[in-house]
């Protein structure tokens, strides 16, 4: 059984936790496991790991992401989406002006202060705030910083907004669709998100269900083709096995911080960082074990 990633294209009605299950059973495996939870609602780009690969899928929690959203003015929900409860309403109101909007979504890009859905997978004291609102306990949850990077307006109807975003991770785009309504002083909800990206996972190589269902095992990509955010590392040939075997290695002429993709002669072999006070390679994600 091959290990490494699938790039699945999620279809709206199917949870993310219905996608991995689909996965285990087409591939008859344990091990599988996404990155980035997709509401229920919403479709695109959702990471799968399989097998020894399931271990890196926390460095994808650091990559951008893409999304084409379209913004309902008029209503506000509990949720920041349309499926929610009603907490507001605007029965008239006038449609905002193009310059106005426009001014409303440059308000919004650059590093923005966001509050998160209550609804979301945002965790308190363990525990994800949808679950506590769900048993009737309420949540509040702290404003956090996040970039976008580019919002902006494809198209524009009398109620609605059809708005490209690409942002860093962390970032809500039912969160972002009710800000633009504020700043517009009208209501909004998000009425539909498509994932376009995550990373170098795109939307024009993701397979649907069918198709991975017919493909089977040759979806199944390398991981290292969806971890060039981390920085390359070459390990000489004769630390290859120390380094599988979790032992350091010194390099006094490195420069580089962070996490890094390490490789050997044989390919990729996992995930380590720079020590600089040591000047060694520390392994902490081994991949390969032989």
């Amino acid at each position: 059984m091959r290990d490494g990633f699938l790039n699945v294209l999620k279809p709206p009605g199917m949870t993310s936790h219905d996608v991995v299950g689909f996965v285990r059973r087409m591939l008859k495996l344990k091990k599988a496991g996404h990155a980035g939870t997709l509401d229920p609602g919403a479709a695109g780009v959702l990471p799968v790991a399989v097998g020894r690969a399931t271990r890196l899928i926390e460095y994808l929690d650091e990559v951008d992401k893409s999304y084409r959203a379209e913004l309902r003015f008029g209503l506000a929900t509990d949720s920041g989406d349309d499926l929610g409860q009603v907490i507001e309403r605007a029965e008239a109101f006038a449609p905002p002006g193009h310059e106005a909007i426009l001014r409303a979504a440059q308000s919004l890009t650059g590093v923005i202060t966001q509050v998160p859905p209550v609804y979301s997978a945002v965790k308190i004291n363990g525990r994800r705030a949808c679950d506590l609102m769900r048993q009737n306990i309420p949540v509040e949850l702290p404003a956090r910083q996040v970039t976008i990077y580019r919002l902006d307006i494809l198209k524009e109807d009398a109620d609605r907004l059809l708005i490209d975003v690409d942002c860093s991770k962390g970032t809500y785009i039912r969160s972002l669709c009710r800000d633009l309504g504020a700043r517009l002083g009208i209501p909004a909800v998000m009425a539909f998100l498509l994932r376009r990206r995550v990373g170098d996972f795109r939307l024009e190589d993701a397979c649907t269900p069918e198709e991975l269902a017919h493909r089977g095992e040759d979806a199944v990509e390398p991981p290292e083709r969806y971890l060039a955010h981390l920085e390359r590392y070459d390990l000489p040939a004769a630390r290859a096995d120390a380094f599988c075997h979790g032992l350091p290695h010194h390099d006094s002429g490195f420069s580089g911080r962070g996490r890094l993709a390490v490789f050997g002669p044989a390919g990729f072999l996992g995930v380590g960082r720079f020590d600089p006070e040591t000047s060694s390679l520390v392994p902490e994600k081994v991949y390969r074990t032989e």
